[in-house]
């Protein structure tokens, strides 16, 4: 296949002339100094070696050739690096990472990819290396980090040929992070790509109906399997597995049927399941909590005996068998079961919560206490305020208790600690002990075979460590997890190991070598007084320590992947199915969680897990866990959480010494190393007042016109979001040169190379005509055809700005609302106050007393005019907790939170009015309620408050918003229209200066009128406006709305915060918490807007919106003629793009029809508006050369002026001119839309597809020509 990645071509020179002057006189392969060189055909084989063959690439059956071969690479690589010291093109370590990772050598591919990365100021244009650097993160779980590099993947290069593969593992990391909607997206778009991929279709398939399951949409998931079950050649373990999903959802899930034959199904469906797999510990487990249920003792104890056997020693199993021991009236079985549990797990909250209740049972109070501590403490517990009151209890019940009772009292069960140091029963140890021997055994010989689905069978604990994950337990040779070390630093190791240096196996004399080695390695590296930090995110940065028990578990990491015992070949290692093992057993809950919680290996897992414990016991607790979770937590915290943006790379060692500080580099051109801490972060530039938003579209513009004046040639370097290590760091405000304090010390790190000014694709620049850019096009070779679609050509992909420097001080993040009074209607036509309100310093305006300045009849837009009018018109509802305006609480209302709860449902206006007018009837008569009550207890004021207070914390009450209602339609709302065209220009729904009524067709909601009928609490959540344009609100009354506005500079900080919480920041409900704001110096504006007063909200500025009283708003977005609103809303447009979101204003479409209506006389404005035009021409006239040299026929469609614009079905990008319609569809006539790659990806050759010509293409050349730069009102009239 062809490789996509860096060629050896340009290394071959470095290395022919390093070769010839090292090899003079010596045999075939060898040195002088003895070291391997590459010969000719061997970097010709090499130069088709990249990250695009990671999964595809066997080197362990008939691949010894191509593993010696990359091995042999990578050391004549690295011998020549050194040699050079580490000056060499860029190229040397981008393939050096790619070899790496094929060879699965993770912290040496990083290693790599990070040089690459510092060397590289365009790495960004090299699709294999970002694919190669997503691949590594996603290895180690760094998912925050993972996704942005396999988004860039997509936005560089939307044809990349391991798309499918791309979009799969996006699927499978927003699961886990629990972004459901974006997860399907990607699955989808990974099922109907026809390229190869790790997991095949049926495994795909799977994945889709899990991710029902995991939503609580049960009949679909039920519907998905039992679809799934219908294919034809199935393997066994899909059958398998999906078997044992529909026998575990008929046990939890209430929905489908009455409880006996939801068992009797279950049942049904394990025994199937178990056919397909006899093996599957997990469905003998899952079978035998279904026995447990409807009493059936002794088989459910036969079913646990055979899960154990079946190498399913799982925590959940004995805490199972513990239950049914329990149950039985055998508390000494009990609490040996109870106790296997908790160490093979010491976070399992649902097994402490028995051995509590077991304890306490027999009258043991103390070590029920105990026990109950454990399960609060656990991260899995999710019924801590109950263990809180029992614990309360029992505690109260020993005070009162007489001194001595309990020490003469005779014990039925040995008290916790004596417990913990029982013999574990012999079928634990020895079947783990024989199972991990025989695994690792298997593995040796046969690396590349894995479970299809990667279940429980693959254990974690094999996985290459990062390197603060590193535990020492793994050289102990102690089969109970319970007897393992616990060492608390590398440190204390190492001197334990020179203690017992006369004692130590041949493992441990290794590692202690490798130890006192990095140990003076890391104190040479001290002397010499290096210090930076880490580069790191927008706002919260992981920096590192100087301790140098880093340098120690660094070396740690080597001797444990240094032989590779789980190849991730297969993309079912680690993440794609373990999440598997455990359905949530809690009744009908179900759910995924992220835990940091230890493995056995002490490995931090991401991996969510369905809990899989609640036995029908009293106390019962729902475990939810991760998979075979350790005894206790040992080492720091992981490298990275899906929901956190607080995490970094693993540290960057390799085997060879002088390689690594090569690799990891000097001083302020080093690598990262260290654990996760926090340092404030400030961009370089920041010191001076920069635009830092999305990629500039004026940079690109301004350099494409050489011609133009000095104050227009300079650039705004935008660094990628692909990486964690892109910006120069500061320490207490001063610059790494000034950072010489030892507190502040840190070991290397890279530093950002400032991006090249962005140029141009082509010599054409914006002045040229049609005919320039049709010659330029055609000139352009094979090769140098490009499918990218964007629209900011040439400009690195778009990254969120950083928070404004310098940061406004505390007193500054309340500012005043900008408002403008009106008292009459020549003040509503004054034209300064249309300046006013588009001035971008401004990013909110209210108008207050428009409707009574512009005599607006209000009334015909309220409850009872809107009734009369049409009763039956539809109304979106949506189904929100009622919450105080300034806070975010969860619905159990124990904590704050950004995730704001909003359901859709659907009415008629008839039936909401109805309900609008009684939530006011009730509101009164509570109110009556509570002044009766008042003067009742006026006396006792303090009690009043403490109550008042406690109701802000819920339960909270539900309320019911009616949103998005449609005026669009003149016939029906003709007077409400009518009564608009009031207003004045700048701010009506149609008009020459609004962007939004040259598109030609409606978008409804943004150049139609929308409706909103509101109750008290009724919630608008955090929002930018589609494509960042402005937006008009209008409150009807009668009762105010509280608007909280964030200037749109800030929108990146809003982002980082949605990305901690696990919200996406453009699909997701949020609220913002206010209290986050201000720790992060973000103003914020807060303001009521009351009946009759206008809101308008400029270009890209954050608000949310609630409801004070009962009202109704009506609103719309308007796009000024601004070269402001065009940057914005082209930034985004490409945002969207990179984010897999659907922009509801067609840009390109925009574009050209502004360019055929309107005159602009805004250089700048017009400078973007032909760059765009210039862009797409290009575009349409290379694709259009490519398919006619294919031999592809153009038919001719044209189109009709009020024909919307056109969207792939696919992947919803905005699809311009050229339309793949499939013979299907375009027979039919129904003509549905692919873009160009989304129809490669299901044929490469195009056969199944038409293609559909839109434009004519003189007609474009000749918009393009006729679009000039009008003359300035102020010139002309001079």
């Amino acid at each position: 296949m062809k490789s996509c990645g860096v060629s050896l071509a340009a290394a071959a020179p470095a290395f022919s002339d390093e070769e010839k002057k090292m090899a003079a006189g010596k045999p075939r392969g060898k040195t002088k100094e003895g070291t391997l060189s590459l010969t000719a055909e061997e970097r010709e084989e090499l130069s088709g070696l990249d990250s695009l063959l990671f999964g595809f690439l066997n080197l362990h059956e008939n691949g010894a050739k191509t593993e010696t071969l990359l091995l042999k690479a990578v050391c004549c690589y690295e011998s020549l690096i050194l040699k050079a010291e580490g000056k060499v093109e860029s190229e040397f370590f981008c393939q050096l990472g790619h070899f790496n990772l094929l060879l699965e050598d993770y912290p040496k591919a990083l290693s790599a990819y990070q040089r690459y990365y510092s060397l590289q100021s365009d790495y960004w244009k090299n699709a294999a290396f970002l694919y190669g650097l997503g691949l590594v993160y996603f290895y180690y779980n760094a998912f925050h980090w993972a996704i942005k590099a396999f988004q860039e993947v997509l936005y560089v290069e939307p044809s990349f040929c391991r798309a499918k593969e791309i979009h799969l593992r996006l699927g499978l990391m927003f699961k886990v992070n629990t972004d459901y909607e974006s997860s399907l997206k990607h699955f989808q778009l990974a099922l109907i790509d026809s390229n190869p991929c790790t997991l095949s279709s049926v495994e795909i398939q799977f994945h889709i109906a899990h991710l029902y399951e995991t939503q609580r949409m049960y009949h679909s998931a039920k519907e998905a399997y039992e679809q799934l079950l219908q294919t034809e050649n199935l393997p066994a373990q899909v059958k398998a597995t999906v078997l044992q999903q529909l026998g575990w959802m008929h046990h939890n899930v209430d929905l489908l049927g009455d409880q006996a034959t939801k068992e009797s199904c279950a049942i049904q469906y394990l025994q199937k399941s178990l056919e397909a797999d006899p093996n599957s510990g997990q469905s003998w487990y899952f079978l035998g909590r279904c026995y447990s249920s409807i009493g059936k003792v002794q088989d459910a104890f036969i079913s646990y005996r055979q899960s154990i056997d079946k190498s399913e020693a799982s925590a959940d199993t004995w805490c199972s068998i513990g239950v049914l021991y329990q149950q039985q009236n055998q508390p000494m079985d009990a609490l040996q079961a109870y106790i296997c549990a908790v160490q093979l797990d010491h976070g399992h909250a649902a097994a402490w919560m028995d051995l509590g209740t077991l304890y306490e049972s027999c009258n043991q109070p103390q070590d029920a206490i105990k026990c109950y501590l454990n399960a609060a403490r656990s991260k899995s517990c999710s019924n801590t305020s109950m263990l809180t009151g029992r614990i309360k209890v029992l505690q109260a019940q020993l005070c009162n208790l007489p001194q001595g009772s309990l020490q003469n009292k005779t014990k039925l069960l040995p008290i916790i600690e004596e417990a913990w140091s029982l013999p574990i029963p012999a079928e634990l140890t020895s079947r783990q002990g024989a199972m991990n021997t025989a695994q690792q055994a298997y593995k040796a010989h046969h690396p590349n075979t894995e479970p299809v689905l990667g279940l429980s069978e693959t254990p974690i604990s094999q996985q290459p460590l990062p390197v603060h994950m590193i535990t020492y337990s793994e050289v102990d040779d102690l089969s109970s997890p319970a007897k393992r070390k616990r060492i608390s630093s590398p440190a204390k190791y190492l001197e334990q190991l020179r203690t017992d240096r006369d004692h130590l196996n041949p493992t441990q004399k290794l590692m202690l070598q490798q130890l006192e080695s990095q140990f003076v390695l890391m104190q040479q590296g001290f002397n010499k007084g290096q210090n930076s930090h880490l580069p790191g995110s927008n706002d919260e940065q992981p920096s590192f320590s100087t301790d140098p028990a880093l340098y120690l578990q660094a070396a740690s990491t080597n001797i444990q992947t240094s032989h590779r015992m789980l190849p991730t070949s297969s993309i079912t290692q680690g993440l794609a199915f373990n999440h598997l093992s455990h359905t949530a057993t809690s009744g009908d809950q179900q759910g995924i969680c992220c835990t940091k919680e230890s493995t056995p290996s002490g490995n931090r897992s991401f991996v969510p897990e369905i809990s899989s414990h609640t036995e029908d016991t009293p106390n019962g607790c729902a475990g939810v866990k991760g998979f075979s979770n350790r005894v206790q937590q040992l080492m720091a915290e992981p490298i990275c959480s899906p929901n956190s943006r607080d995490s970094t790379s693993p540290n960057l060692i390799s085997d060879n010494p002088q390689m690594s500080s090569v690799l990891i580099g000097k001083a302020n051109e080093s690598m990262m190393t260290g654990a996760c801490d926090k340092v404030n972060s400030i961009h370089p530039e920041s010191h001076t007042k920069t635009n830092n938003s999305v990629a500039s579209l004026h940079s690109s513009v301004i350099s494409t016109t050489a011609a133009k004046s000095a104050d227009q040639t300079t650039t705004l370097g935008v660094t990628s979001i692909s990486s964690p290590h892109i910006r120069l760091q500061t320490v207490n405000g001063k610059g790494l040169e000034n950072s010489n304090s030892s507190k502040n010390t840190s070991l290397p790190m890279i530093s950002h190379k400032p991006d090249s000014p962005i140029i141009p694709s082509m010599s054409v620049s914006i002045y040229s005509n049609s005919t320039e850019v049709l010659k330029a096009c055609r000139n352009l070779d094979k090769n140098g055809l490009s499918n990218s679609h964007n629209l900011l050509d040439k400009c690195p992909p778009p990254r969120p700005p950083t928070s404004p420097y310098p940061p406004l001080p505390k007193d500054k993040l309340n500012p005043p609302t900008p408002s403008i009074y009106l008292e009459s209607k020549r003040d509503a036509f004054f034209p300064p106050l249309h300046q006013f309100c588009i001035n971008p310093k401004n990013p909110v305006t209210v108008i207050r007393g428009l409707a009574g300045a512009l005599k607006l009849d209000l009334g015909l837009f309220s409850t009872k005019t809107l009734v009369e009018a049409n009763n039956e018109h539809t109304v979106e509802v949506r189904t929100q907790l009622l919450q105080p305006a300034d806070e975010n609480w969860d619905p159990t209302g124990t904590k704050k939170i950004w995730r704001c709860e909003s359901n859709r449902s659907h009415t008629t206006i008839a039936k909401y009015a109805q309900y609008q007018a009684s939530s006011f009837q009730e509101s009164l008569r509570e109110e009556n309620e509570k002044k009766m009550q008042h003067r009742e207890y006026s006396d006792n004021e303090s009690t009043s408050s403490d109550n008042s207070g406690r109701r802000r914390k819920g339960p909270f009450k539900t309320i019911k918003f009616g949103t998005n209602i449609d005026l669009s339609d003149d016939k029906k709302w003709k007077l409400q229209l009518l009564e608009l065209t009031k207003l004045p220009a700048f701010v009506r729904v149609v008009s020459a200066g609004n962007l939004l009524s040259h598109l030609g067709h409606t978008i409804l909601g943004m150049n139609t009128v929308q409706l909103y009928m509101k109750v008290p609490g009724s919630r608008t959540p955090g929002h930018q406006e589609n494509n960042n344009f402005c937006s008009v609100n209008i409150n009807i009354g009668p009762g105010d709305c509280e608007w909280f506005v964030v200037p749109e500079g800030y929108w990146g900080v809003l982002n980082d915060f949605c990305e901690k919480n696990n919200l996406n920041f453009l699909m997701s409900s949020w609220w913002p918490n206010l209290e986050d704001l201000y720790e992060a110096n973000v103003p914020v504006y807060r303001f009521i807007q009351r009946p009759g007063d206008l809101v308008w909200i400029n270009a890209g500025t954050v608000h949310w919106v609630q409801a004070v009283g009962w009202c109704n708003n009506i609103a719309w977005n308007v796009g000024p003629l601004t070269a402001s609103q065009y940057k914005l809303a082209v930034e985004r447009y490409e945002w969207n793009k990179l984010q897999s979101v659907k922009s509801l204003v067609p840009m390109v479409h925009l574009s050209w029809n502004m360019a055929r209506n309107i005159k602009v006389s805004d250089p700048k404005l017009f400078e973007m508006i032909k760059y765009c035009l210039m862009k797409i021409l290009k575009q349409c006239l290379t694709l259009r050369e490519a398919l006619i040299t294919a031999g592809k026929e153009i038919t001719w469609h044209g189109r009709t002026n009020d024909e919307p614009a056109r969207y792939c079905s696919i992947c919803e990008v905005e699809v311009f001119d050229l339309l793949f319609v499939t013979n299907e569809s375009n027979s039919q006539k129904t003509y549905i839309v692919h873009c160009q790659d989304c129809a490669r990806k299901a044929s490469g050759n195009l056969d199944n597809f038409v293609v559909l010509e839109e434009y004519k293409i003189e007609d474009l050349m000749q918009v393009y020509d006729q679009f000039t730069l009008a003359p300035s009102v102020s010139s002309s009239s001079s």
